[in-house]
């Protein structure tokens, strides 16, 4: 028994195929932002002070640049995942929907690449 209906059947309509994909794209980057940030807490935590000298001395050792690399793109695609459900749950406008869903794409991307660029620089020492 099929819970589709018949016309669907017939004309191969159903589901996108694209919540299961989504779905586990939040769950995955939800797990991996709580490992992430309770790494970054405890480095900070471990820290001797917060001043600008111990901040970048502690961003400058490889595996610190690498995670906070990871838990910036980590934080921007988990954010870009949850604005996406965001504007097309509640906004109905198709071309605002539109409009609003490519500027957030572009936002994210731009501040997860701004995010990257500032790490590495204070990570390779430039």
């Amino acid at each position: 028994m099929s819970l589709r209906a018949p016309l669907g059947r017939v004309l191969g309509l159903g589901t996108a195929k694209d919540g299961t994909d989504h779905w586990w794209g939040q769950r995955v980057s939800g797990v991996a932002l709580v490992l992430l940030g309770l790494w970054f807490v405890a480095s900070l935590l471990a820290l001797p002070s917060l001043q600008h000298y111990d901040v970048v001395e502690f961003i400058g050792r490889p595996i610190n640049t690498v995670l906070l690399a990871l838990l910036s793109l980590t934080v921007a695609y988990h954010s870009y995942l949850g604005v996406q459900v965001v504007i097309e749950d509640y906004v109905h406008s198709h071309g605002l929907k539109i409009t609003s869903l490519v500027l957030s794409r572009f936002v994210h991307v731009f501040v997860a690449f701004l995010s990257i660029y500032a790490i590495l620089r204070i990570g390779l020492g430039a």
